[in-house]
């Protein structure tokens, strides 16, 4: 029996561009798979290359030297398959949180040949999304009327309302208060459980990684490489107070030493 490929792998991925004049070496050797259906965050020193790999993956850009693969196929260009959300929610202005939800479906194909047609089924699913994620009766509110909480909310069910294999966060959390980052980690979980799509999570909050994810990828200053793999074994699902648990601190003990050897240009 022929084993599936892995949903993303990365294999040897390098990366240098210009900027400013100056040539810049933002990744070297990056090698790591990641299985369909899992959660992976990556952490390391600031400008280390985390970010580069979410565009890497969703073919925003092309790699240098080295392969990105998506199913087992190159990615040679951006991918439908994937949605993203960013730290700063970015909503339009103009639209409801229900038509902010929506977007995707107007410009992505194949949804958007269908959307006049689909639009009843598609306007259920972005209600159930809203409804999960805890907006149930806030789908007719502009964005200006919504906390910074509630818009990433808004911004993690547009990621995923035409149902992406892949999702793709850019420290999705990191600009909002302490209670609130934490309290989405949950609505995260929740959502990520219900769907089982492949997350890729960029962060620097390494309670936040380990509270979320099933392995953090550690990359070592620029230019970034893989350093350390870090599986969490940790059941799911986890809650706030799992936080305080010695094994947990222990994970985050272990990540801020491996990261702070990666800083300082250790191993």
């Amino acid at each position: 029996m022929t084993e599936s490929p892995p949903c993303v792998e990365l294999r040897e991925v390098s990366l240098i561009y210009a900027s400013d004049g100056k040539t810049v070496h933002a990744l070297e050797n990056v090698s790591f798979s990641v299985p369909q259906g899992a959660f992976v965050a990556i952490a390391g020193p600031s400008g280390c290359g985390k970010t580069t790999i979410l565009r890497l993956v969703s073919g925003l850009m092309p790699a240098t030297r080295g392969q990105v693969l998506i199913d087992g196929q190159v990615v040679r260009g951006p991918q439908k398959k994937v949605g993203m959300a960013f730290q700063n929610a970015s909503l339009l202005p103009w639209r409801t949180a229900l038509q902010n939800v929506l977007l995707p479906l107007e410009v992505v194909q194949p949804h958007r040949a269908q959307f006049r047609t689909r639009r009843k089924e598609y306007e259920e699913e972005a209600h159930r999304l809203l409804r999960i994620v805890g907006l149930d009766g806030f789908a007719d509110k502009p964005p200006y009327q919504l906390s910074g909480g509630m818009q990433q909310r808004v911004a993690l069910c547009r990621a995923l309302v035409h149902q992406p294999e892949i999702l793709l966060l850019d420290e999705p959390f990191a600009a909002l208060d302490a209670f609130t980052r934490e309290e989405l980690w949950g609505v995260l979980q929740d959502l990520w459980t219900a769907r089982r799509c492949t997350v890729i999570m960029v962060t620097h909050d390494l309670r936040e990684a380990v509270f979320l994810a099933d392995r953090v990828i550690v990359m070592s200053k620029r230019p970034g490489t893989v350093v350390s793999d870090v599986t969490i074994d940790l059941p799911r699902p986890r809650a706030l107070a799992d936080t305080f648990s010695p094994q947990f601190v222990e994970y985050v003990h272990l990540l801020y030493d491996r990261i702070g050897a990666a800083r300082n240009g250790g191993t």
